[in-house]
């Protein structure tokens, strides 16, 4: 039913977003190699995540046939994920926003967005069982303190995670933060230094091979960290 992560909604302007992909906006629209994004005024933070599917009419079908309640919009279908928004369009090709900064330090893709869930296995349900996305791993560990989901869409994740001190409930999930991948996270840390945010020394990542950075302001409210050294996520 879904192909990929068609856009987010961000709060805020493109002109945040501008300076921390290294790319122009295009008629209030930016697009990296994989996602794009859209943004609302008056607001900050995450709104919600838009995916695409080939099918328009059998995307509601199934997601009736799911007893996922869907609202029809003028663009596609909108519904809720225990407090998520998120909606579904036809799957349409759209061209990368041009680069503004030297392409090594841009931003090229979107490695995976984050949700925050008080229930793993609701999550499990609803992401697999109701929208289909591919659960690569399901991973616990106590050094992180965190449950990690992994559910593949295209070549980015939809990671939800569960903060294990704080236990299970039935509480809503938050549509949470971004990682984005760049070709030399050496050399977009020093663009976005120059560019006045605050940004964290790169420092090793999970990934074998990979650093990252967490850029602390700049973002729209949302919590943002770049990673290089992966051109694409590497979960099999």
């Amino acid at each position: 039913m879904i192909a990929a992560l068609d856009h987010l909604v961000v709060g805020g302007s493109p002109a945040v977003y501008e300076t921390l992909l290294g790319r122009r906006a295009m008629e209030g629209r930016l697009r990296t190699d994989n996602v794009g994004l859209r943004f609302e005024a008056n607001t900050s933070g995450l709104q919600s995540m838009v995916f695409a599917t080939s099918d328009l009419d059998k995307a509601a079908t199934l997601l009736e046939r799911r007893a996922v309640p869907a609202t029809k919009t003028e663009g596609g279908l909108a519904l809720l994920g225990h407090g998520v928004a998120i909606g579904v369009v036809a799957k349409a090709d759209e061209a990368p926003s041009p680069f503004t900064a030297e392409a090594a330090s841009a931003v090229s893709s979107l490695d995976h967005v984050v949700v925050r869930t008080p229930n793993p296995e609701r999550a499990i349900a609803f992401y697999a069982g109701r929208l289909g996305l591919d659960l690569r791993l399901d991973r616990s560990n106590p050094k992180w303190g965190a449950r990690l989901l992994f559910f593949r869409c295209g070549d980015l994740v939809v990671e939800i995670a569960h903060d294990l001190k704080k236990g299970v409930s039935d509480e809503p999930d938050q549509l949470w933060g971004l990682s984005w991948r760049v070709p030399d996270i050496a050399a977009a840390h020093a663009r976005l230094k120059a560019a006045g945010l605050d940004v964290t020394e790169p420092r090793d990542g999970r990934r074998p091979g990979s650093q990252v950075c967490s850029v602390k302001n700049g973002t729209g409210g949302v919590a943002t960290i770049l990673i290089g050294g992966i051109e694409r996520w590497q979960g099999g």
